[in-house]
């Protein structure tokens, strides 16, 4: 056995990683740019992106099949022994194949390529030697060799794994930046914990409906402190017909103290407002929110749609809440 300490295990896979992305600047590149296009072209045909490996292969290849689903390109595992008892009907035609071997000679997956062929979907294949079977019957191969791998006998796959996975993830997000896909589309996949509630919409944290404190331009001061504090968002809006005119907040109700006090409660709404509030879209993520009243130093804002009809009010106490901040 190996005496390699913890230390030189991780650096082992470590220079495989580095000497990967020499390989990606260097002679694989057109390789994988090949990769790239094959699986844009697949989704543009609505086709899926469709990950096979045995072993530990097929773990990593579970984990870029999620990838890719989770940045927008959709992808599944197939086992490639229940392939061949029936599995293969998940293929179909427009589909691409990625399929993992680091020896590119696993049997089970041998024996897709017959079918693969027949259905005419494109293969990509991860491998840690180019000359193999697989490869050889591949559209691209991508080069995944190691150096040596980190496992004390220098045998199972750890090393030639971590190549696997790296290059998968490289692979789904060169995908997911060719296809424009942002944070708003990651958020619709990820509604879920802690992660969709980072991602949260506007709409899903505003106050709407009875809940938007809403006063008229001649609405006079009395009222529209009535309705701030009943509503308790500390703000109001001035709306004509649903269309936000301006708001009142608390502190444009005491900088208007400091300036008129004798005369104060004797305004409207309308004189008293400030007619170029800052406003927000629902369908905006919850963080742009936050990140704009962190910038003015406000607790709320106003959500309006295209044409200025008043949707909402979301308050930072809303944010703090959903653990934004």
């Amino acid at each position: 056995m190996s005496d390699h300490s913890p230390e030189q295990l991780v650096r082992i896979e470590a220079e495989a990683l580095l000497q990967l992305a020499s390989r990606l600047e260097g002679p694989m590149a057109a390789n994988f740019q090949r990769a790239v296009e094959l699986v844009l072209q697949c989704g543009e045909t609505r086709g899926r992106v469709v990950l096979t490996g045995m072993g530990k292969s097929g773990i990593i290849a579970q984990k870029i099949a999620a990838t890719l689903s989770s940045t927008g390109s959709p992808a599944l595992f197939l086992h490639p022994a229940e392939a061949v008892h029936g599995d293969l009907g998940m293929l179909a035609r427009g589909d691409v194949v990625i399929a993992l071997s680091a020896s590119g000679e696993t049997e089970e997956i041998l024996r897709l390529l017959a079918t693969i062929k027949r259905i005419g979907d494109a293969l990509i294949s991860f491998c840690c030697d180019l000359k193999s079977t697989l490869a050889q019957a591949s559209d691209v191969a991508l080069d995944c060799s190691v150096p040596k791998e980190a496992c004390g006998i220098g045998i199972a796959p750890t090393a030639s794994t971590t190549a696997m996975l790296a290059l998968g993830d490289a692979l789904a997000i060169a995908v997911s930046v060719r296809k424009g896909f942002r944070a708003e589309d990651f958020a619709d996949l990820h509604p879920g914990g802690k992660l969709g509630k980072k991602l949260a919409r506007v709409r899903q944290l505003m106050h709407a409906n009875d809940a938007v404190p809403r006063v008229r331009q001649e609405t006079p001061m009395s009222q529209v402190i009535y309705e701030m504090s009943r509503k308790g968002l500390g703000i109001t809006t001035v709306e004509d017909a649903g269309k936000l005119l301006g708001v009142i907040s608390d502190g444009d109700l005491r900088r208007l103290l400091e300036r008129e006090s004798a005369r104060a409660l004797e305004m409207t709404a309308g004189e008293a407002m400030n007619r170029s509030p800052l406003t927000i879209r629902a369908d905006e993520l919850a963080v742009r929110a936050l990140s704009m009243m962190e910038e003015k130093k406000i607790t709320s804002l106003v959500v309006v749609d295209d044409a200025q009809t008043i949707e909402g009010i979301v308050h930072l106490h809303d944010l703090w809440e959903t653990e934004l901040i």
